[in-house]
């Protein structure tokens, strides 16, 4: 019992700690049904349709078969590099940025082995890496805490993409940039990836599953109503493909229900409100990359967001913040993982090459935002 205890902290460290913090707080807040007016159900609602669509898209292998129609028109190292660090940049904006590179890290490294290119392997997944979590920052769905901060602050679709637009244009340019100096130009045969039996047989489930989508983006619009999408979602695909309802990872939904009560209970109790207050207040975007480093961007936006209101620079600081070390952004340690079981002996590395990467675009954008 101890053992799977251990591994379940191991694997799930930040839904623990979540969960720590939430029976913490209540010893000062007992529990009472006020706990469920703390719980943002609505972002939990769209969260779980789009996680489950993701993995229902990513099962089809429907970004599988994208990523290799683009990339049959490569012809060279760096044409190559370039197509797979921005399949993760402009993808993440839909798909998250988790997703974007559970798909594309995988694909770019059996490309380049095909290639014989894996002495790229470094530079383009910690690229691809950089690209997601920078990418993804332009669109509410793009990842969980702009989901969040998108509902909590009632922005709409229009001014939420005007404020990080900035920051994803100079991130474009400075990943271009990252490439051509990373990457050499040599010609390359053309890359083959063979088609799967999913790729091939799925169409019907990959119009479903686009279909639900788009209706989950009327949802983020605020046009339809999230418990029916929600409902939709679930009962299409309990009975198309159920099993794409095991792969969804709800410990991430735990962890926002354990942060919702945990920060709310800490709101009810004055003096430890107020001097978040004075401690937030005024400095949402360095308090944002601060505790980005720290606990990562998602937890940092549930705990920061209730003790302020000025939400669009705590979205540019967490979002930014996902820049830095391994952990300010969760979907980092995708790619790390992934790298490090096929090649384990070079994982230090590509830290080393990952925390001076991460850090040299961190201080750019934070320059930007102090400019802006």
């Amino acid at each position: 019992m101890k053992e799977k205890v251990m591994m379940f902290v191991k694997q799930e460290t930040v839904l623990a700690i979540a969960i720590l913090l939430a029976v913490f707080s209540a010893f000062f807040v007992p529990p009472s049904k006020e706990y469920l007016s703390y719980i943002d159900w609505r972002v939990l609602g769209i969260l779980l349709s789009l996680m489950i669509i993701m993995s229902g898209l990513q099962e089809t292998g429907l970004f599988d078969a994208i990523g290799s129609r683009l990339l049959k028109k490569t012809r060279n190292t760096r044409q190559l590099s370039m197509m797979l660090v921005f399949l993760c940049f402009f993808f993440s904006m839909l798909i998250t940025n988790d997703v974007a590179l559970f798909t594309f890290v995988p694909f770019a490294m059996i490309i380049l082995k095909k290639c014989k290119q894996e002495d790229l392997l470094i530079p383009v997944l910690v690229l691809q890496t950089i690209a997601a979590n920078l990418g993804s920052m332009l669109t509410p769905i793009g990842n969980p805490q702009n989901l969040y901060l998108y509902n909590l602050s009632g922005m709409c679709m229009k001014e939420f993409v005007l404020v990080m637009l900035p920051y994803t244009l100079a991130a474009f340019v400075f990943l271009v940039v990252s490439v051509l100096l990373c990457c050499r130009n040599e010609i390359i045969t053309e890359v083959i990836v063979e088609k799967s039996e999913k790729n091939v047989r799925s169409g019907v489930k990959n119009t479903v599953y686009l279909t639900l989508f788009l209706l989950s983006l009327l949802v983020v619009a605020r046009i339809i109503s999230f418990e029916i999408v929600l409902v939709l979602v679930i009962f299409t695909v309990f009975l198309m493909d159920r099993k794409v309802l095991t792969q969804v990872d709800y410990c991430l939904l735990l962890t926002f229900i354990a942060f919702f009560i945990f920060t709310g209970n800490m709101g009810n109790i004055p003096v430890i409100r107020d001097s978040l207050q004075q401690l937030v207040a005024g400095k949402e975007l360095g308090i944002g990359i601060l505790a980005s480093q720290a606990i990562s961007n998602v937890p940092a936006t549930l705990l920061l967001s209730g003790f302020t209101s000025n939400y669009k620079s705590l979205l540019i600081g967490v979002n930014v913040g996902g820049l830095g070390t391994l952990i300010a952004s969760m979907a980092s340690l995708i790619s790390y993982k992934l790298f490090a079981k096929e090649y384990n002996h070079e994982k230090g590395r590509y830290f080393c090459y990952f925390t001076v990467a991460n850090i040299i675009f961190l201080v750019i954008l934070v320059i930007l935002a102090m400019v802006l």
